[in-house]
């Protein structure tokens, strides 16, 4: 079993196929499995995504400065920060939201040294605002997060089953990869990530679990070991 995690859920996600806003049945059946991974002693740390509420680029922000619009996704990921909390909360954990961009009044700032001493005292950390820079996707900040909590693994919830030669949705005969490298993700171009996320995953030997996020109890079979989904390696 893996002791430190670091989830990656999309926006998207979070929307559970509606394409705008969060689906609260669907967000409440999320923290219910990451409520799970915890009570098995597994330290979880959570970066979200925003793209439920705003893409920087996507076609609603196609006319914008680039930089205004991430900044706007990265304040989207805040959103979905505070509602997963509150459904975590719910459950009787602890759980803190720790922003890239400094808000107070709703997020404590990301400082590395107290997310892990709220790691030791068992709590939960939902990491928000990516990494507060335009031009980095919320993968490359779980990348980064991942790296900087010294998290076990890269969980990476997806609404596929692993990583596939091409769109399974689009291609039914798609292949599926159970183990593949990080240069083969770069090398056949595949989009599990970004390149930035990936190649400091490679660079910094992070393995990373990518998983389907749609049948549920899959996030406590990953943190207890179990092989589902494509594991990537360096």
């Amino acid at each position: 079993m893996y002791k430190r995690v670091l989830l990656k859920l999309s926006g998207e996600a979070l929307a559970a196929g509606r394409g705008f806003g969060i689906d609260a049945v669907f967000i409440h059946k999320v923290a219910e499995e990451i409520a799970a991974a915890h009570s098995l002693g597994c330290q979880v740390g959570i970066v979200v995504g925003g793209g439920n509420f705003f893409r920087g680029v996507a076609q609603q922000a196609i006319d914008m400065d680039r930089v205004a619009a991430d900044h706007m996704g990265m304040l989207s990921t805040v959103i979905n920060a505070i509602a997963l909390q509150d459904a975590i909360e719910k459950r009787g954990i602890f759980c803190r939201v720790m922003s890239a961009i400094e808000m107070h009044q709703v997020s404590e700032p990301y400082i590395r040294r107290r997310a892990i001493r709220h790691f030791e005292k068992g709590r939960i950390v939902v990491f928000a605002a990516g990494t507060g820079n335009p031009y980095f996707s919320t993968d490359t900040a779980a990348a980064l997060r991942a790296m900087e909590i010294k998290a076990d693994i890269l969980l990476k919830a997806t609404s596929v089953d692993g990583i596939y030669s091409a769109d399974p949705k689009k291609v039914p005969d798609a292949t599926r990869f159970a183990q593949i490298t990080y240069n083969d993700i770069l090398r056949l171009n595949l989009g599990v990530m970004d390149t930035t996320a990936v190649s400091l995953c490679r660079d910094n030997n992070m393995p990373m679990m990518v998983f389907s996020m749609r049948e549920q109890g899959n996030i406590v079979r990953v943190v207890a070991g179990e092989k589902i989904g494509s594991l990537v390696t360096a």
